[in-house]
């Protein structure tokens, strides 16, 4: 009994060894088929030639030797062990396979991102190169106060409809940001009276255009000075408040009241609402209405238009900001939006006390426009002659360093850099200007005014040595008050007594 017992392990286990074998020569042939292990796959040869020899021993034990039962056990333990080994070997491959595999896809995704972002920005700019004039030229044309009333009524139409096709290109480009993690808060200090004042301006123009009734209730004794992101926070509430004109129609209202609560960690609460009495949203649509690209009404049919973005950005800018939004609405009654965002509160205020700019005149000022294209120029121009400041142009980045070297201390009161410009973009004249040795050289303001607003842009321009970041197509009442709040309140002697030197 034992003698079979004995066979039976032994040439079981050379047996067992010879599918060893098999197994590690196509393994072998696995991992020279493997790019990146190429070079490693002669390494496998040696065990194999280890194995046959193993196999040898075990036949030339079973029929020429006389093993016992201890040396079968280990002849047939061996090959055992030596399959659980293979076994194992390959699990590690694989698992190593599997992770080569899922970061070469992540860098695939990765690079992939980076195409996109490359290409959305490079689109950004052409396409707002185009619109800043389309808007520009309207905006100038509109100021005429001889305009036939047909021709007035026309240039607003195509004013509202560039300004729409500009909404529709920003919320593309934000969600593309939102979604790759790229946007980054600017946390500034900003009067809240203040930022809803210029949200007001414009909201107020929609709904007389409209012929709808717009409160917004404001307490002009009490302000607050607040630290966060001014620009993401206006772009929210714009967005919600354009919602609400959009969906409510003649003679319906529309209402917006901020609020402002103490909090247990120091901060304040900044409660906006907005309430319409517009067509409602119907309750089956509510779960849905933060998707993206999701509308209850078919944005190809529908009279109102739009792409199904806005309230996706808006949502994930208020998140990302650390806040909440809320939506509630009945069918043909109305919808009430409230948005709640924590800020850091440096104090309390009398509105007066935290006016922006207001002993600040631009009448007189003196202006470098810093832009590649005539047109853009031109309308820049255009606008700020509006406000009696005077301006000179400068072709790209290069040509700004040699006027401001040439010019007296104090000459220009402000700069307007484009960035994507030939010879010298405006990051690097920028740097060149802050580094002249005059004594203007780091209080003049440079104001970055681009198609460029990506968070990454606005972070280059102030690396570089810029004050504030502009996008185009130029907001002339935005650009204003960002002129105002930069140039110093003083015009210095120098500009005044020296002009240009030679």
């Amino acid at each position: 009994m034992n003698y079979w017992l004995i066979n039976c392990m032994v040439y079981g286990g050379a047996a067992l060894m010879f599918w060893n074998i098999c197994c590690f020569i196509r393994y072998a042939r696995f991992v020279h088929g493997q790019k990146s292990w190429k070079r490693s796959g002669w390494m496998l040869q040696v065990p194999i030639l280890l194995l046959i020899l193993f196999l040898l021993g075990y036949l030339l034990i079973g029929i020429l030797g006389k093993p016992d039962m201890v040396m079968a056990g280990v002849l047939f333990g061996g090959s055992i062990f030596v399959y659980i080994m293979y076994r194992l070997l390959t699990g590690i491959t694989q698992q190593i396979i599997e992770g080569e595999r899922t970061e070469a896809e992540l860098a695939a995704k990765e690079e992939n991102s980076r195409v996109k972002t490359r290409f959305l920005a490079t689109m950004s700019h052409e396409m707002k190169t185009p619109m800043n004039i389309i808007i520009g030229l309207n905006t100038l044309a509109l100021k005429d106060p001889d305009l036939k009333p047909q021709t007035r009524e026309q240039l607003e139409k195509a004013d509202l409809s560039a300004k729409h096709l500009l909404g529709l290109i920003k919320n593309m480009l934000e969600m593309n940001n939102l979604e790759n993690g790229q946007v980054m808060l600017q946390e500034t200090e900003f009067s809240l009276n203040s930022a809803l004042d210029q949200i007001n301006a414009i909201i107020t123009t929609l709904c007389t255009a409209k012929g709808l009734h717009y409160e917004m209730p404001l307490n002009r004794t009490r302000d607050y000075l607040l630290v966060g992101d001014e620009t993401q926070l206006r772009e929210v509430l714009l967005s919600i408040l354009s919602n609400a004109v959009k969906y409510t129609e003649q003679p319906g209202n529309v209402r917006f009241t901020a609020e402002v609560y103490p909090r247990n960690d120091g901060r304040r609460n900044c409660l906006f609402t907005v309430s319409d009495t517009g067509i409602g949203i119907d309750p089956q649509f509510l779960p849905k209405v933060f998707d993206a690209f999701t509308q209850e009404e078919d944005g190809s049919t529908s009279p109102r238009g739009g792409s199904g973005l806005s309230l996706a950005v808006t949502k994930n800018m208020v998140e990302l900001m650390g806040g909440t939004i809320r939506v509630e609405s009945k069918k043909n009654v109305g919808t009430v939006f409230t948005v709640t965002i924590p800020m850091r509160c440096l104090r309390e205020t009398t509105n007066a006390d935290s006016a922006r700019g207001s002993a600040v005149s631009l009448e007189g000022r003196r202006v470098l426009i810093v832009e590649d294209l005539p047109e853009n120029a031109e309308i820049v121009a255009d606008l700020l002659e509006l406000e009696g400041v005077e301006t000179e142009r400068a072709e790209n980045g290069q040509v700004a360093v040699d006027m401001m070297e040439r010019s007296a201390t104090g000459y220009y009161d402000a700069i307007l850099m484009d960035l994507r410009m030939p010879v010298m973009d405006g990051l690097e004249a920028t740097r060149r200007i802050r580094a002249l040795e005059r004594k203007d050289a780091w209080t003049i303001p440079i104001i970055a005014l681009t198609a460029n607003s990506f968070d990454s842009d606005i972070r280059a321009s102030l690396s570089a040595g810029m004050d504030a970041h502009l996008p185009k197509p130029a907001d002339a009442e935005l650009l204003y008050d960002t002129l105002k709040e930069h140039i110093r309140p003083a015009k210095p002697e120098a500009a005044a007594e020296g002009g240009r030197q030679a």
